[in-house]
This record gives structure tokens, sequence and C-alpha cells, in this order.
């Protein structure tokens, strides 16, 4: 008997479908020879530091960096239960083989790894590989299974990312909230992220509008020329003055066909970005509604860094496409064609394919009505994808006139559309959204008369002025960041890189929703039109780490040495080493940012100045401490010289101390001969650089 592990529930009872599994019973199904569980997301997971030591728990600097010698996982009580279900199921007699079946990529095989490990089973295990829930995808991957160590490269990854995440998120979390006061989610690709949204927001508050102006000329003819910009309106007086007293003559007429391929299918990240312009979805909840509709067998694999498929799928991508025209109100009467070539790259294709419909989601009304409108708005966007992408491309013409007067040079310049293409379908898609259509899809012609050719003259031109401004940069919207993210250090990175960017598809979504769950990032604005805001406390941040933890280029070149590692291309110990060398390096930088008070105000009232690094002086139960934890300055309220005084040390006291140096005490208490006394305390430290009060008398 073999035992199936699925990464959810609902990708098991797909399977167990397939193989006969339809028994129920306590946390599993069995029938014909099979066992079929599942995992609830990460059942094992990454200890946090005070499993490896009690002291650990309180956030010390001296106790920074934590590097395990030897990893330890735990098993969440969420999910306790299901885990000692698998490994009971792991470890029965009846059970000869195991079949993975997580989610075929990262994350699903470090799943089921720890699971495995955490179970100590040492059972043989196969890989079940797949792009799609529907019955013949699950099949065909039956058929085609590995041995797990096949994906080994492929685990050493995923838990180089888990351990670099932690170590460095861990490290940067304890050590900024320990400098700064507040505590401070410090994150390998989540800082990055937030830098260049703080880096955005920076450009907009400093951008300053610029006005411009151009002469625009207006031959007579239907024909107006516009000059270039010119930032001194005097300037463009005198060339209009000039324009308007001047003929006008053709130097060139320019005809230009050009083609507009169309668009490579969707992977997460592209399929993400549309969908948040188009509908105002989250990145989360488009990867939601993808996974949805992907364990419904309505679309294939959603995380995938893919925008092409393979040889395998070219001979039913014909019917394929005439099905899902005739599910798309809109498409009816548009007979797209389809090039199947022109989406079929097995070279491009990594871990899976494009996202695509199934073969079999035509087919399915009675699962399609029954989708939420996410779900079906979804749906329809990668329907609408597969047909453009198969189409025509779209040809248009564009013209230039060139015109010269005054001895300056005007253009006008038109667009007119010859054949649509492929843009019939993705207008008519964006009309039945009430979307309108793009700047881009406009038919813009510039008539040009047969006799306006080169020499042609117009001799009463009129010329006017027409003033403008430049723009700042807009906002970051979900759909934006995404592809900034996708992009980060592109220019830097080999070619032919197959991991470029910070984060991966199926990262993505989660590290902009712990953004905003930590109050470092926020939404702003209607549905459709929501962009991405550092919080003060976001900006604050980004403001005082250091490049090597808001670089997008540094994160980067990690992500491509996890894809190389992933390709057997590097050693897992050599990323991680350096990883650990940046760790130790990063928390041996303990030198607070000058405006440091201003950036993240003392949530108690300041005393003064630390004598020792300039942090604030607040009160504490105890006694009056730095608000820089990594400093060690302070000051008991009843410590040393004032163990026996008739009163303690008060935040008046402090004060007096701190910008004096010293403070007058009456009431003090000889530890031997118990006669009271009044002193002047001055501040001193003792040989360990701790302060100490030490009297002198008068």
């Amino acid at each position: 008997m073999e035992l199936i592990i699925t990464e959810k529930p609902s990708v098991a009872r797909a399977i167990a479908e397939v193989v006969g599994a339809t028994e129920r019973q306590n946390g599993y199904l069995q029938g014909k020879g099979f066992l079929v569980s599942w995992c609830v997301g990460h059942l094992v997971e990454l200890a946090l530091p005070e499993v490896y030591d009690a002291r650990y728990a309180r956030w010390r600097y001296a106790d920074l960096p934590i590097i395990p010698e030897k990893w330890e996982y735990t098993v969440t009580a969420e999910t306790k239960k299901q885990f000692d279900i698998l490994k009971a199921l792991m470890n029965d007699p009846r059970v000869t083989g195991i079949i993975c079946a997580t989610d075929a990529g990262r994350e699903g095989e470090l799943i089921f790894r720890l699971v495995y490990q955490a179970a100590q089973c040492r059972k043989s295990v196969r890989r079940l590989w797949i792009s799609s829930m529907e019955e013949s995808a699950i099949r065909d991957g039956f058929r085609a299974m590995k041995p797990l160590s096949a994906y080994d490269n492929l685990y050493q990854a995923a838990l180089c990312r888990a351990q670099a995440d932690w170590l460095i998120g861990m490290n940067a979390t304890r050590l900024y909230s320990l400098l700064y006061g507040p505590t401070l989610h410090i994150g390998r690709v989540m800082s990055p992220t937030l830098a260049m949204l703080s880096q955005r927001e920076k450009a907009i508050a400093e951008f300053r509008p610029e006005t411009f102006y151009k002469v625009v000329l207006d031959t007579g003819r239907d024909v107006s020329a516009e000059s270039e910009r010119y930032a001194d309106l005097n300037e463009a007086r005198r060339l209009m003055d000039a324009c308007n007293h001047s003929p006008a003559v053709v130097r060139a007429v320019e005809h230009t066909q050009r083609k507009e391929n169309p668009p490579a299918l969707y992977d997460l990240t592209s399929l993400q970005r549309d969908a948040n312009k188009l509908y105002g979805f989250t990145a989360q909840q488009t990867l939601d509604y993808a996974q949805g509709l992907y364990e419904k067998k309505l679309l294939t694999y959603p995380r995938t860094d893919s925008r092409y498929l393979t040889h395998d799928l070219e001979a039913g991508l014909p019917e394929l496409a005439s099905r899902v025209c005739g599910v798309l109100p809109f498409a009816a009467g548009l007979d797209p064609a389809v090039h199947v070539e022109s989406v079929i790259r097995d070279s491009k294709v990594t871990d899976h394919h494009a996202l695509i419909p199934t073969s079999t989601m035509p087919g399915q009304e009675a699962a399609i009505r029954a989708l939420t409108t996410g779900e079906r708005e979804l749906l329809v966007l990668v329907c609408t994808r597969l047909l453009c992408a198969l189409d025509d491309p779209c040809v248009y013409e564009e013209t230039v006139l060139h015109i010269e007067c005054a001895g300056h040079d005007f253009t006008a310049k038109g667009k007119r559309i010859v054949q649509m293409g492929w843009r019939r379908i993705w207008c008519a898609f964006r009309g039945s959204i009430g979307a309108g259509a793009e700047d881009k899809d406009a038919d813009n012609p510039l008539t040009v008369p047969g006799e306006m050719t080169e020499g042609f003259e117009f001799p009463f031109p009129s010329a006017e002025i027409r003033e403008g401004q430049t723009t700042p940069p807009a906002h970051h919207t979900e759909g934006t960041i995404l592809h900034a993210m996708e992009s980060a250090g592109k220019e830097d990175m080999p070619e032919d890189a197959e991991h470029k960017g910070i984060g991966t598809p199926a990262t993505r979504a989660a590290i902009l929703e712990k953004l905003i769950e930590t109050k470092l990032v926020e939404r702003v604005g209607e549905k459709r039109k929501k962009v991405l805001i550092p919080t003060a406390k976001g900006k604050a941040l980004t403001s005082i780490l250091p490049d090597k933890l808001s670089s997008a280029q540094l994160t980067a070149e990690w992500e491509q040495r996890l894809g190389r590692i992933e390709q057997g291309q590097e050693k897992s110990e050599d990323f991680m080493r350096d990883i650990r060398q940046f760790v130790q390096e990063m928390t041996r930088d303990t030198q607070r940012a000058e405006n440091a008070e201003q950036l993240f105000p003392p949530l108690r009232e300041a005393l003064g100045a630390c004598p020792k690094c300039g942090a604030a002086i607040t009160e504490r139960a105890k006694g009056y401490m730095c608000e820089n934890r990594t400093c060690s300055f302070a000051l008991w309220k009843t410590g040393g010289i004032l163990k026996d005084a008739e009163k303690p040390l008060t935040s008046g006291d402090v004060k007096e101390l701190l910008e004096k140096g010293c403070v007058r005490k009456v009431g003090l208490r000889s530890a031997k001969t118990h006669t009271q006394y009044d002193a002047t305390l001055y501040l001193d430290y003792n040989a360990d650089g701790k302060p100490i009060l030490r009297p002198t008398f008068e």
C-alpha cells in the first residue's frame, strides 16, 4: 500500500478520486491500495530562537548574532493533530512506499521534506509533479514519477531560502528594534521592497513641477505641428513671433508600418499585475483565486514564472482556443487566429508552463456557474490572454510630418491601425468589464494630403504658445511594485539568468501582505485605484537601514544564487556560509542614526540624552535606561549608593545628572554605620564601562 501526501485537503480529494481512494477516515482517505492524506500548509517550521536557548526569549544585543549550529524544527500547536496523523501513517507497517504530491515547487518540496524528516520516516519516496488537477494530467503524472532524490537540489534551494530568511529576519529585527525602541520587522525581501516604495514616495515628495512651453504651428490645412519644449517663455515667444512672419516648408513625410506582437501568456506575476489594474485585486487575492481555480480543475498550476508552453501541449491548443472562445460572450464573432508556434518555447519553461485554462474547463458549466465573482473574473482574464497570445499581431502605420519654419523643426504625428489583430479581443474584453480602451489602442490618424511632399510650402502659418507642466512619478500600485520586484537588479544580471528580481511569483504576494500587517505600508484609495504608501514608521525604517539590508540588487543576487542551487550549479553550503558572514557583519554595526529620536520618538518621556550613545534616557520600573538597548547605560533607582537611602533616585535627579553631570542627594545612609549623610553624586563609570554614582562631600 502506498501513502500519497498532498499539500491541501482539496488536492487530496482530487487525487483520491483518480486513484479510487474514496473511503473516508480520520485525516485521510483510503482505497484501491492507496492512503491519501494532506498537510495543512507548513506543518513543520524552523524553531524560534528561544527553542535553542531560553535566554533568547529576551531580546539582548549581547546574544547577537543568533546563528544555530544545528537547525531545530517545531510543529505548531494548530497543526499538531494533522502532523500526528501523517506521522502515524508514514510509519504504518501497511505503507510500503510514499508518494510526495505537495505543490510542485520550492515551498511544496520543503513542506513535504520537513514532515518526512520530523516523522523520522525512512521509507522510499517518489515525486508526483503535475501542472494541472485534471484527471488526465494526474494520471500522466503518476506514470512519470521520479525518485524524490531527483528533486534534492530543489529542496536545498528551498531550505537555503528559509534558513537565510530566518537568519536575516531574526537577527536584523532584534538588532534594529534594540537600537531604536519599537519593534521593527526586517526581512531579506521585505526590506528592499519597502525601500523601493519609500524611494518612490521620496521622489514624489521632492518633485517640483517645471513649466514648459511649446510653439504650435497651424498650417491652415488641417495640420498642426509642435516644436520642441522650451523652459524659457521668452525664447518660445521669440520663436512664435518669427513663425508668424515666416513661411513653413515640408521637409519630410515618413510613413512607417509597425507590428505589435501579441502578449505572452500569463505567469503568476503578470496575472497579478493585470488583475490589480483591471479589477483592483491585491496580489494575494489573485493568488488565492488562481489557487481555487486550479483546485477546481479550471486553471493550470498558478505559481509559475514561465510565460510559454511546451511542445506536448501544442496539438490540443487549437481545440482549446476554439472552445474557450465559445465560453466568452464578448468573443462571439471575433474568430481569432491560432498561431500555436508563438506560445511554444520549451527552453523558456522551467518547473511549470504558463498559466492557461485546462482542456476540460470549457465543458464545466456547472463548476463555472458556482464560482465566486472574483474567481470568475480571473478565469475570464486568463482565457482572454490565451486567445490574445495565439492571435495575429496588431499592425499600424505611423505617420510623421516634419515641417521647418523660421529655421526650427516642427513635427506632427499620427497613428492608423491597419489590422487590429489580437487587440480586437483585448478591446472587446475591456469593453465587457467597463474598463474602456487603453491609449495605445487608439486610432489617431494623421491625414497628409498627397501634395504635401518634400518642399511643399505653407505661406501663411500661424503660431501660438501652449503651456504644460512636468508631472511627478505615480504612487506605486500593487501591480507596479510587483513589476519593480520582478525586475529589480535585472540590468546587472546575466541575460540568460533564469531567476531575476527579488522574491518569487509564489512569495511576492505574502511579502506585500507582511508589510501591511506590520504597519510599515498601507493601502490607500478606492478599489481599482488603490496605491501602496509607506507609513511614517516604514519611511523611518527605510531611512536608517544600511544598503546591505535595503539593497534590491543584493537581494536579487541572492535570488539568482538560489536559482543556481536549484539547478545544481552552486553548493548550498557556499550560499549559507555567505549569509552567516553577512549576518555577523550586520550585527557588529550598532551606530544609530543622528536623528534617531525624531524618527522613532521614545514611547516614554525622554529625561535627557545618554552620555554614552546619545539616545534618550527614559524611566522604567526599576531604573532609568537608554532607549538604545544595545547600550549598557542604566541607573537603578535604589542600587549602589542609593540602596539604603531615604528616597530613591527620581526622574528629576536623573534629568539634573544628565544635564550637569552631578546631583545633590540628601538622606543617604552608610551601609557600615547606618548613619545618614548628604552628598553630591557625580556620574562616573566602572572599569567595565557601566555607570556608577560616586559621592563627594562639601
